[in-house]
C-alpha cells in the first residue's frame, strides 16, 4: 500500500540530489554549507522515523547550526542567462501549463484513490497524489521541453538555495503549533475566549474561531501552527462538542481562515518575504501590502461559510 513513506522518500531524494549538486558546485565559496544543510534535511525525510526523538532533535539543532555557521549561498544556474531567456521566450505561457499538472493530479488522485483503499492509504491520498503530481509534472516537463533530468534537478536546487532556510519554515512552524498544543496553550486561549464570547452565541464563537485562526497565523507565520491551538481552544470544545458543528467544515474552512492570515503577515517569510527578495522589490513588505485587500474579504467569507455550512 502506498502511504506517507512514499511522500517522504520523494522529498528526501529531491533534497539529497540538491545536496550532491551543491557539494560538487565549486563555483561558489559556501557550497559545502548548502550541501550540509540539504543533506541533513534529506536524512530527516529518508530516515527520520528510524532516528527517534533524540536523533531528530539533534538533526534539527544541526540544521540551525549549519545556517548559523555560514549563510546559504545562491546556486549556479543550469544554463547561461541569455540561453534561459531564449527558452522562456520560445515556450512562453506554455510553461504555466506544466505547473497546473501538479494540482490537477492532486485533485484527480484524491477523488480516484479513495475508490481503491487497498492501493493507497485512504488517510494520505491527498499527499500521495500531490507527490505523484510533482513526479508527473517533472516527467512531462522533460519531454515537452526536451531537457535532461540533470537540468531540472539543477533548477530545483537553484530555487531551493534561493529560498534557503525558509524552505523548511512550514515544517518547523507546524511542529511549533503541535508543541504549543501539547503545552496547553489551547486551553489557556480557550479559557480567555470563554470570558469574551457571549454565552449561547454561536456566531460569536464562530467569529472568535475564524479571527483567532487568522491572528495566530499572522503571529506564528503558518496556519498549520495556529490550527492545533485554535482547535483545542474553540474549534473542538465549543463549535464541535457544544454546538455540534460539522468537524470537516470547521477544520477545513478554519484552515482557509488561517491562510487568510498568511496573506497578511511578514512572518510567513517563505510566502511573502522570499518572493519579494527573488523579485528584487525595493519594499520587502510589498507582497503583503498587495494581498491585504484580498485577505480581509476572504476571511469574512470563510467565517460566514463556517456559520452557514457547519451548523445546517
Amino acid at each position: 500500500m502506498i502511504a506517507l513513506p512514499f511522500v517522504y522518500t520523494v522529498a528526501g531524494l529531491v533534497f539529497a540530489a540538491s545536496a550532491l549538486l551543491a557539494a560538487f558546485d565549486g563555483s561558489k565559496p559556501r557550497h559545502w554549507v548548502n550541501a550540509a544543510f540539504w543533506a541533513l534535511l534529506a536524512l530527516s525525510m529518508l530516515a527520520g522515523d528510524r532516528l527517534g526523538d533524540l536523533g531528530n532533535g539533534v538533526l534539527v539543532i544541526g540544521l540551525v547550526g549549519v545556517v548559523a555557521i555560514g549563510r546559504l549561498g545562491p546556486a549556479s544556474a543550469s544554463a547561461p542567462e541569455a540561453e534561459r531567456q531564449e527558452r522562456a521566450t520560445r515556450h512562453g505561457n506554455r510553461l504555466f501549463a506544466l505547473a497546473l499538472v501538479i494540482p490537477a493530479t492532486a485533485l484527480i488522485g484524491t477523488l480516484l484513490f479513495r475508490a481503491v483503499p487497498w492501493l493507497v492509504d485512504p488517510k494520505q491520498v491527498t499527499l500521495v497524489s500531490l507527490a505523484l503530481g510533482a513526479l508527473l509534472a517533472f516527467g512531462i516537463g522533460l519531454a515537452v521541453l526536451r531537457e535532461r533530468p540533470l537540468a531540472g534537478l539543477q533548477e530545483g536546487q537553484r530555487l531551493l538555495d534561493a529560498l534557503g532556510w525558509a524552505a523548511i519554515l512550514p515544517q518547523m512552524l507546524a511542529s511549533l503549533g503541535l508543541i504549543f498544543a501539547l503545552a496547553g496553550v489551547g486551553k489557556v486561549v480557550g479559557a480567555l475566549a470563554s470570558e469574551v464570547i457571549p454565552g449561547g452565541s454561536l456566531f460569536a464563537a464562530v467569529l472568535a474561531y475564524g479571527l483567532g485562526m487568522a491572528l495566530f497565523t499572522m503571529i506564528m507565520g503558518n496556519a498549520f501552527a495556529a490550527f492545533p491551538v485554535m482547535a483545542a481552544a474553540i474549534g473542538f470544545p465549543l463549535l464541535i462538542q457544544h454546538y455540534h458543528g460539522d468537524p470537516a467544515v470547521i477544520a477545513a474552512v478554519g484552515m482557509l481562515a488561517g491562510f487568510c492570515g498568511t496573506l497578511m503577515t511578514p512572518m510567513a517569510a517563505n510566502f511573502n518575504i522570499v518572493p519579494a527578495a527573488l523579485l528584487e522589490l525595493k519594499d520587502r513588505n510589498a507582497v503583503v501590502k498587495m494581498q491585504v485587500p484580498t485577505g480581509l474579504p476572504l476571511l469574512a467569507f470563510n467565517i460566514a461559510l463556517i456559520y452557514w455550512a457547519a451548523f445546517r
